[in-house]
């Protein structure tokens, strides 16, 4: 307890120093969470984008030709069929899972008992599951023999569930599609964005024969066997080339069909990120350093202002390692504080910002720091700040009394 009073009269005494090492301190630590925090924001919020889709799909939908070819003038539609799903089955080497689509968006009324409201149908294959990382929660998903024998079944979001069931039991039950009752078979769930939890997919035979869809489609998807950049990128060339021939448009046309290749996408998305948490560190280690020069300087500026202090100290008795011990505990103090202050300013800031942004479609989302990393670089820097006072103390305590008391 003396020595704690100690401390708070040489505080009380040295009010700007004391405010100066802590700012230091506080700041460095600020600095850092607020810029890790960020790094973690861009990070989750693009990670969010490949959360829906499988990382090794690719997916072909169809556009509208913009370069003339052939005779024929640029604005054709192009239009996929169900031979064309065929075709890339049979034909494309290296697929593991495929799937077609046909997409009718936020037209479909669906009715069960006095509850309503309108979402989007997707007729799709059983694979589809596996491109988009459905998770079925009850139930199961459509299957082969949906697609078959055209059954009018449905698998449908646990959003859907909440809104027209709300507490019964959904498996098992009949709801009017359109007018058109389907059975529920399946309830799932997709961690993507929330719009992808509002989805009902039925079978996409049911589809196109249920609502006057045709033969067409107006996707394939699907996934690859190897996990590999090159792999999946001749895939998608092979794929732009067999369709130009088949729909007759140049391959150099960018809008005609629209190729995505995923796993391209998220090797780009790995190197930006590679190098954006690289950035962050650099400026985090050199916010640090910055840090600790100023503890450094600030200690070295209050054991020369103590010299005197010490030579009385060591007259009336004091041995070096008490002088010294005296000197780094008031410094330990004094950074704790101030890195704890630091570390809770910027945890509280990044909560507050977290807050305010959106849930759905912001590139930047749950800024948020590892707290073992803030406390972590908080006690290096307490650390690195009491070393930094430690040596120049020592020099001090070494001091003969009478050159201490002398000192100007």
């Amino acid at each position: 307890m003396e020595r704690l009073f100690e401390i708070w009269a040489s505080i009380r005494a040295n009010k700007l120093r004391t405010f100066l090492t802590g700012f230091s301190v506080a700041w460095g630590i600020f600095m850092l969470v607020l810029l890790l925090g960020v790094g973690n924001g861009l990070k989750n919020g693009y990670s969010r984008e490949f959360n829906d889709d499988a990382i090794n799909s690719i997916w072909i939908s169809k556009g509208q030709t913009s370069i003339p070819f052939a005779g024929m003038q640029p604005g054709r539609q192009i239009k996929f069929t169900n031979q064309d799903y065929d075709y890339v089955k049979s034909n494309i080497e290296g697929i593991d899972k495929i799937s077609s689509r046909w997409n009718k968006w936020d037209g479909f009324a669906i009715n069960y008992k006095n509850n309503s409201g309108n979402y989007s149908v997707r007729g799709v294959h059983p694979d589809h599951q596996f491109a988009e990382k459905t998770i079925m929660i009850k139930g199961r998903y459509i299957n082969e023999s949906d697609i078959v024998h055209k059954r009018k079944v449905i698998a449908i979001g646990q959003i859907i569930v909440d809104e027209i069931f709300k507490t019964e039991e959904p498996l098992g039950n009949w709801v009017s599609v359109n007018g058109i009752p389907f059975q529920v078979v399946g309830v799932y769930k997709d961690d993507g964005a929330e719009n992808e939890n509002k989805m009902i997919y039925i079978p996409v035979s049911t589809a196109q024969a249920t609502f006057n869809g045709g033969n067409e489609i107006d996707q394939i998807i699907l996934t690859t066997t190897e996990v590999s950049l090159e792999k999946s990128q001749l895939m998608a060339l092979q794929i732009t080339k067999d369709f130009a021939a088949r729909k007759k448009f140049d391959e150099a046309d960018p809008r005609a069909i629209f190729v995505r290749n995923n796993y391209e996408n998220f090797q780009r998305f790995i190197v930006v990120l590679q190098g954006m948490e690289a950035f962050i560190w650099i400026i985090g280690i050199m916010t640090i350093i910055a840090g600790i020069v100023g503890v450094s300087n600030i200690m070295m500026i209050t054991v020369k202002e103590r010299t005197k202090e010490i030579g009385i100290r060591k007259a009336l008795g004091a041995t070096p390692k008490k002088i010294v011990g005296m000197i780094v505990q008031e410094s330990i103090l004094i950074t704790t504080i101030a890195g704890y202050v630091g570390l809770a300013a910027g945890i509280l800031l990044l909560e507050a910002v977290g807050a305010m942004i959106p849930k759905e479609g912001a590139v930047f989302a749950n800024p948020e720091v590892k707290f073992e990393v803030a406390v972590a670089a908080t006690l290096l820097l307490i650390i690195a700040g009491s070393l930094a006072g430690f040596f120049p103390a020592l020099r001090a305590a070494k001091l003969k009394p009478v050159e201490a008391l002398m000192d100007e």
